[in-house]
């Protein structure tokens, strides 16, 4: 399994400690995002991790190298990566042939998120968190049954069993990868790269079994403003160490 890491975006609303790093270079514990993310994928036992570059890629490959343990690096370069985030998983697709993990690079998280995700029986599936609090820039997740039948930060279905925060990381089986690059070509077409690649996983979702495996109650953040970088700082990394034992 390959794990797509997307790692290009400038991340505008964090400069400017962005205007000269990518925000999953940002240290956390005195040690990169990024770098955390990897040693937790080769943890897992992941082998091949494929890093969509764009904003400072230099830093990001020199952060990265060609190998995290047994896990090697691949790279893809999106020169469009002041665009959507479609552009970046769309530059990357040739990993969706096979089983692979998308995930977006600013997450701060426990181990467990990848263990409970890559033992979860549906070959598709997506983390699902049931204690967040709504303020409109969170990624929802709907679920009927065990499956996700919705996604988005504005999509609301008629009726759910569920609702929760998707955390970013979407397991991607081999039957749904094909289906999945048409979406993010459809996406492409109507909204010429300017879109995030969730609409395309939402298109997915409601035509393809995709599950979910709840992680509510374990500590994470995604980092998307300064005061989500203290908050992994001060709340989010001491139960992290915790839970992963280092």
């Amino acid at each position: 399994m390959t794990a797509i890491i997307l790692v290009a975006g400038v991340a505008r609303r964090l400069a400017p400690l962005t205007d000269a790093t990518h925000k999953a270079l940002l240290p956390v514990g005195g040690r990169p995002i990024l770098a955390r993310m990897l040693d937790a994928l080769a943890w897992a036992g992941v082998r091949r991790a494929a890093l969509v570059v764009g904003h400072c890629a230099d830093q990001v490959r020199a952060l990265a190298g060609e190998r995290v343990g047994r896990m090697a690096i691949d790279y893809v370069v999106n020169p469009e990566y002041t665009r959507g985030s479609v552009l970046s998983l769309y530059a990357a697709r040739q990993y969706l042939r096979e089983p692979a993990l998308v995930m977006d690079a600013d997450v701060l998280f426990p181990r467990e998120f990848l263990r409970r995700l890559l033992a979860a029986p549906a070959p598709s599936a997506l983390l699902l968190d049931r204690g967040f609090a709504d303020t409109g820039e969170e990624v929802k997740l709907y679920t009927r049954g065990d499956r996700v039948i919705a996604l988005g930060k504005k999509v609301v279905p008629e009726a759910w069993d569920i609702v929760g925060e998707g955390v970013g990381f979407f397991k991607c089986g081999a039957e749904a990868g094909p289906a999945f690059v048409r979406f993010l070509e459809r996406v492409l077409e109507e909204n010429q790269g300017m879109n995030e690649y969730e609409d395309a996983l939402h298109m997915l979702v409601t035509s393809h079994h995709v599950g979910w495996v709840d992680v509510t109650g374990l500590r994470w953040t995604e980092i998307d403003f300064a005061e989500d970088l203290r908050r992994a700082e001060a709340d989010v990394l001491p139960h992290v160490v915790r839970l992963d034992g280092a």
